[in-house]
């Protein structure tokens, strides 16, 4: 793994995500990853899914390591990292097929997680899913006492990090144009919430 990032959870939970993710992108064309991180789950997804073209994309300083994976992994179906801060990066002008993020809602702002939203509306086509990965709240409260904990570690880090609450982001999806279509447990107190398109 010399040279390249590596996140011991994208090892962990790749297999369980590909499994819920893998159905609704089988007729999928274009996917476009937002915070692909260190890439590891690009290459698996890909890798997995040879008929998509898998878009990643993330701050400008993450990108040399997600594309050593990309190099690495030699996957033809691996387009280079966009530069997309969801706040200050201009949008792709492109329309995807399908959007997947995994451990980016807890980490944002307020204000990034809206901002995600909305662009994610300008670029999804019609029918289009989303499918975002992560730790969850439910009805204003926390879903496990780890949960819990993470969400104070991560507040304690960042005071405007934390865990989102599902009603709020059904909200933010509604106002993008989409709609709730399903939500998969997951292992460790995570789950999978899809939207779609209208």
């Amino acid at each position: 793994m010399a040279g390249k990032p590596f996140a011991e959870s994208c090892e962990q939970n790749r297999a369980p995500i590909l499994a819920v993710i893998e159905p609704w992108l089988r007729e999928a064309g274009q996917v476009l990853e937002i915070g692909s991180g260190t890439g590891q789950h690009a290459v698996y997804f890909a890798s997995a899914m040879p008929h998509l073209r898998w878009q990643t994309s993330d701050r400008a300083a993450l990108h040399p390591g997600i594309q050593a994976w990309i190099d690495e992994s030699g996957n033809r179906n691996l387009a280079p990292p966009l530069a997309l801060d969801v706040c200050h990066d201009r949008w792709p002008g492109e329309v995807y097929d399908a959007a997947f993020s995994a451990n980016t809602a807890h980490i944002m702002d307020r204000q990034a997680v809206e901002a995600m939203f909305a662009g994610l509306g300008r670029v999804l086509a019609a029918g289009a899913p989303f499918l975002l990965y992560g730790p969850f709240n439910r009805n204003g409260g926390y879903t496990s006492e780890s949960n819990r904990r993470f969400d104070q570690w991560l507040k304690a880090r960042d005071p405007r990090s934390g865990i989102k609450d599902i009603g709020w982001l059904n909200e933010l999806a509604g106002r993008a144009g989409m709609e709730a279509a399903a939500e998969y447990p997951m292992p460790a107190n995570n789950l999978i919430l899809v939207w779609r398109a209208r």
